[in-house]
């Protein structure tokens, strides 16, 4: 069995190419590290090293056991916190999203759902969902996609609608609803991280301007002093932020969006064999979700 500490000492070698940036870096002596590479190579009895006067340097043998020791260690990192994971989400469930809007409805949840949750905002990108969950690096993901494999399922919550608040004044503002087209040439306030409804607006109004903010809450105050129109959805409803926003006489109207890129399905992704644990807390999101009115 071969100790994490020579295999670490190894790969920083390999990295850095000498035993004093070696030992400064893992804040160990020089002859520690020495004695270190003396008894690796005694372990594997195999020469890793070629000792010259006043300088060392790996072998062919010396650099491929420095390339798998690197593979091993991050294998070893990658089984600690895939292990650490599981733990606490056997007390916690970590909720995840690609949007913001089924967050916005958890948090306004929160108090009424049946189990600890935690909310992470980040949001997780297409290409690593199933890392995601199968790492345990959460237990389960709104997406508007659905993803299905041989361990990983969806479920449907709900659709999520695109609306968007216009001054009154403006000629578009006495319409029951309004088209992506409609909006051609106007400058809107959009907040950066909201997902694939950024590339639907900037695909279906290609001659708008978009002016991003980093944070709602800087949104929310420019709005109280401009005239800027803002994208909302149906779910824009249970953020305390915009609620307050909404409740505020700033001459604006919410006119909802009438295209079909518009209307976003949304869907709850989660391994198969945590389905038991997370059934509960979607039929609680899904009974939430705003219904459309006949």
């Amino acid at each position: 069995m071969l100790d994490n500490y020579l295999l670490e000492e190894l790969v920083t070698f390999a990295q850095n190419g000498t035993l004093a940036k070696t030992a400064a870096l893992l804040n160990v002596t020089q002859p520690t590290v020495t004695r270190g590479m003396q008894k690796l190579e005694a372990d594997l009895q195999v020469q890793l090293f070629k000792r010259e006067p006043n300088r060392i340097s790996l072998t062919k043998t010396g650099e491929l056991a420095a390339s798998e020791a690197a593979k091993l260690l991050q294998a070893n990192q990658q089984l600690i916190k895939q292990i650490r994971n599981f733990d606490q989400n056997q007390t916690t469930l970590k909720i995840g999203a690609q949007l913001p809007g089924p967050l916005m409805l958890l948090e306004h949840l929160r108090p009424n759902l049946p189990q600890k949750v935690q909310l992470d905002w980040d949001f997780v990108q297409n290409k690593s969902v199933a890392d995601w969950l199968t790492n345990r690096t959460g237990t389960l993901l709104f997406s508007n996609q659905a993803l299905s494999t041989k361990t990983i399922e969806a479920t449907y919550v709900g659709t999520e609608k695109l609306a968007v608040n216009l001054n009154k004044f403006m000629f578009q503002g006495n319409q029951k609803t309004i088209s992506f087209k409609e909006l051609s040439g106007i400058s809107f306030l959009v907040l950066s991280a909201i997902g694939p409804w950024r590339t639907i607006i900037q695909q279906e109004i290609p001659k708008a301007k978009f002016l991003y903010q980093q944070q709602l809450a800087a949104l929310v105050e420019i709005t109280q002093y401009s005239d800027f129109p803002y994208f909302s959805t149906n779910l824009a409803r249970f953020d305390a932020t915009l609620l307050k926003q909404n409740r505020i006489d700033d001459n604006r109207v919410c006119i909802p969006l009438s295209d079909a890129s518009a209307q976003m399905p949304i869907y709850a992704i989660y391994l198969k064999s945590q389905k038991q644990r997370v059934l509960p807390l979607i039929e609680q999101v899904s009974q939430a979700w705003p219904k459309t009115k006949k």
